[in-house]
C-alpha cells in the first residue's frame, strides 16, 4: 500500500535550484522512479542530453525528502518547463504547483516573457489552471511512447530582471541567488 502525504494542509515544501552534485543525483533519483520505473520510459531518452547544458533543476522537497523535480532549458526568446515529475506518495498538487511558480518566477526574473510545455492531452485541464494556453495550429506529438501537445504561458519579466545592464557582480552570483551576495563579492573587497 502506497503511503499518501494528507494534501489538504499544506506542508512545508521547500524548492531549491539545483546547484550541487548531490541536488542532481535527487533530481535524477526522482525521474527514474517516475518516469523510467512508473512510465517505463526508456533511460536514455529521459536522460536525453539535455540536463546538464543549458538547463536549470529545481528541487521540491518535503521535510528535507526530494519529492518533485522539475527542469528549465533557456532559449532566446522563451524557456521551456521539461521533466516535471513528482513522486508518487506526494502527488496532489501541491508539490508541482510550487515547483511550477518557481519555475514562472525563475524566468520572469531572468526577463523571459513566455514558458512552453509538452504535455500529455489529459493533463490539458490541469495546466490550464496555471495560464497555460494550448498553441494553435500546433498539431500533437509522440515521443517515448506518449502522444504530447504543446502550451504556452506569457510571463510577465520582473522589473529588475537581469539583463545585459545588470551590475557586473549581479550576473556572475549563482543561478536565481542574483539578489543575494554572492561568494564572488566577498572576493571583490579583497581588491586587485
Amino acid at each position: 500500500m502506497t503511503e499518501q502525504i494528507n494534501m489538504s494542509t499544506p506542508p512545508p515544501i521547500s524548492i531549491r535550484i539545483a546547484r550541487t552534485l548531490h541536488d542532481l543525483t535527487e533530481v535524477i533519483a526522482v525521474r527514474s522512479i517516475v518516469y523510467v520505473e512508473e512510465q517505463q520510459c526508456p533511460l536514455r531518452e529521459e536522460f536525453d542530453g539535455n540536463d546538464v547544458a543549458g538547463s536549470t533543476h529545481l528541487l521540491a522537497t518535503f521535510d528535507e525528502e526530494a519529492a518533485g523535480v522539475l527542469r528549465v532549458r533557456w532559449f532566446a526568446d522563451f524557456a521551456k518547463v521539461e521533466r516535471v515529475a513528482v513522486r508518487r506518495r506526494f502527488r496532489g498538487g501541491t508539490v508541482s504547483q510550487a515547483l511550477l511558480q518557481s519555475a514562472f518566477s525563475l524566468a520572469e526574473d531572468k526577463g523571459y516573457r513566455h514558458i512552453l510545455l509538452h504535455i500529455e492531452p489529459g493533463l490539458a485541464q490541469y495546466y490550464l489552471r496555471y495560464g497555460f494556453q494550448p498553441r494553435e495550429g500546433r498539431p500533437r506529438f509522440h515521443y517515448s511512447d506518449r502522444e504530447y501537445m504543446e502550451v504556452i504561458k506569457d510571463l510577465m519579466p520582473a522589473i529588475d530582471a537581469i539583463t545585459v545592464d545588470s551590475p557586473a557582480l549581479c550576473v556572475v552570483r549563482p543561478e536565481g541567488a542574483w539578489r543575494e551576495a554572492g561568494i564572488l563579492d566577498l572576493s571583490s573587497a579583497r581588491g586587485c
